[in-house]
């Protein structure tokens, strides 16, 4: 049998598609996802549109207000107001991918990995790509009215001309890379825990920006005052790519050597973001990803935490712990309801009407915390289920989830009461305040307990903090949200009649801070065990209802 002759010929190799079709397919591939995505639903196509256009309509309306500003208050002060609303795009383009990146397929380039693609062609299809959307046109809307609110005269067109597109080009390519230098860290569960945080530093920030631009605009009617931003905008205009909107300014007033000297600043910082762009490409396509490759790890014990109750009650307590901690969404809904808290405290001492009473919202938010809890557990329900057995075992499961809340929420609420009593002075208010707090806890625990039995919903098993449900659940979200709420403030009747009752009569309220809690304690007992009595039965209705198919 005679063998194959070696020939001196090599095995043809995948051929590398050419630049220009790189970019023509990169540039249909967004176009083509932007269409899918719209033909999914009419509902979403609809929700789509009408958000494209208001939000058009709302850069519209600023980059008009921006341009009348001009006028109302010369070149000069309105080119300040221009230039924070420039600073504040590119913190939120930023920040954008931090955050959100989970939302946005196309901006995430390891699903490119395996093709044979080259950094260049990758790049400058990357570039166009990313430039397709309402974003950036809503961008080069704002970023317009910025440019106009301070330009005077031919040299500030011109300057605005070249400034405005550079602009929104390095704003664009800031956020795409930013997401491909931290690809990888974003698409692990250590990114999606540092875009919860991220989410919450956002909030406070909006929250600080608010009382900034109080400041500024004042009271409705009051005369418009723009001299608290000359400061932080003086030092912000020669920050590229806002030092590109600044230079229209800067031409207006006859610099142009300063203009074109902010230009070249955010042309510069363009070319450098487009270089690291293409090296986190690179590194991405050569690369291999570290968590995927095999480590020799020492297989440790599982061992309980000795100050956890014994049996079944104290592994439940372990393990809805450690989904508090480690689950991006059960991570996400304990911090934000944290977080609400806190902001809602600090802006009420900042703005002059806090009062102790105000810790009762930290009682109603983290009880919520009970709300939904076998959706939580996704198809890891299926082996809960099946050691539910028996009357005990519901109630120990229960009761197990509602402990693990509590151990957080009191120690919470209890640092949160000092702290505003400490900042109001109203220490006679601690005990009522706190009475109030535990009762509004231990209620919103029971309605969620049996919330959670009676109408539990599907989340989505993708583990991405920003999508609390999967599609089709929008109506048993509105009713363990609103449902609950308005379940534990009615249960929370007695306590508060009876708070209420000492305050207009000068009656005394310290008795609640021991009634509160009994009080709660009670009603979170009945919740639970109504809960209990009804999850055996139910088990095959909440395991169709939470597992995602």
């Amino acid at each position: 049998m005679s063998t194959p002759q070696a020939t001196g010929a090599h095995p043809a190799a995948t051929p590398v598609p050419d630049g220009r079709t790189v970019v023509r397919a990169l540039v249909a591939l967004k176009l083509r996802l932007l269409r899918n995505g719209l033909r999914r639903s009419p509902g979403r196509t609809a929700v789509y549109v009408v958000g494209a256009v208001v939000g058009l309509l709302f850069a519209g309306l600023i980059a008009l207000a921006m341009a009348l500003l001009n006028g109302h208050s010369g070149a000069r002060a309105a080119g300040d107001a221009g230039v924070m609303l420039a600073g504040v795009l590119a913190i939120g383009w930023a920040a954008l991918p931090l955050f959100l990146f989970t939302s946005d397929e196309s901006s995430d380039p390891t699903r490119l990995t395996m093709l044979p693609l080259r950094p260049g062609p990758l790049l400058r299809g990357s570039v166009l790509a990313a430039l397709i959307g309402p974003g950036p046109l809503v961008s080069l809307v704002l970023v317009t009215g910025a440019a106009l609110s301070g330009a005077d005269g031919a040299a500030s067109a011109v300057a605005a001309v070249v400034g405005v597109p550079l602009a929104v080009v390095s704003l664009v390519t800031l956020s795409r890379s930013v997401a491909a230098g931290n690809a990888r860290l974003l698409s692990s569960r250590r990114g999606k825990d540092f875009a919860i945080f991220g989410g919450l530093l956002f909030a406070l920030l909006v929250q600080i920006a608010n009382l900034g631009s109080q400041s500024v605009f004042g009271r409705p009617g009051a005369e418009l005052d723009l001299g608290p931003l000359a400061p932080v905008a003086s030092v912000l205009r020669w920050v590229p790519p806002v030092s590109a909107v600044d230079a229209a300014r800067t031409a207006g007033e006859g610099r142009y050597g300063l203009a074109l000297l902010q230009l070249a600043a955010t042309a510069a910082l363009l070319v450098l973001l487009l270089r690291w762009w293409r090296a986190s490409l690179q590194q991405l396509m050569v690369t291999a990803d570290a968590s995927t490759l095999e480590v020799a790890r020492g297989v440790q014990s599982s061992r309980g935490w000795g100050f956890l109750p014994a049996g079944r009650t104290g592994a439940v307590m372990q393990r809805h712990l450690r989904y508090a901690w480690r689950e991006p969404r059960a991570k996400a809904a304990v911090f934000t309801s944290i977080g609400m808290t806190v902001v809602l405290c600090v802006l009420s001492v900042v703005q002059g009407w806090s009062s102790v009473y105000l810790i009762a919202a930290t009682g109603m938010f983290l009880g919520l915390q009970m709300l939904n809890l076998f959706g939580m557990d996704g198809s890891a329900f299926w082996m809960v289920a099946a050691t539910l057995l028996t009357p005990a075992d519901a109630r120990d499961e229960l009761r197990g989830r509602a402990y693990a809340v509590l151990s957080y929420a009191v120690p919470v609420t209890l640092v949160l009461a000092l702290a505003l009593a400490a900042f109001t002075g109203d220490w006679a208010g601690l005990a009522p305040a706190l009475g109030v707090a535990f009762t509004l806890l231990g209620s919103a625990i029971a309605i969620g307990a049996v919330l959670s039995v009676l109408a539990p919903y599907t989340m989505p098993a993708d583990n991405n903090p920003m999508r609390n449900a999967a599609p089709g659940q929008a109506g048993l979200v509105m009713l363990n949200s609103f449902g609950s709420m308005f379940g534990a403030a009615l249960l929370s009747t007695p306590v508060a009649g009876y708070l209420g009752w000492a305050l207009i009569t000068d009656g005394p309220a310290w008795p609640l801070l021991l009634a509160g809690p009994l009080y709660g304690a009670l009603v979170a007992f009945l919740g639970i065990r109504l809960a209990a009595g009804r999850l055996l039965e139910r088990v095959p209705e909440i395991l169709a209802k939470t597992v995602e198919r």
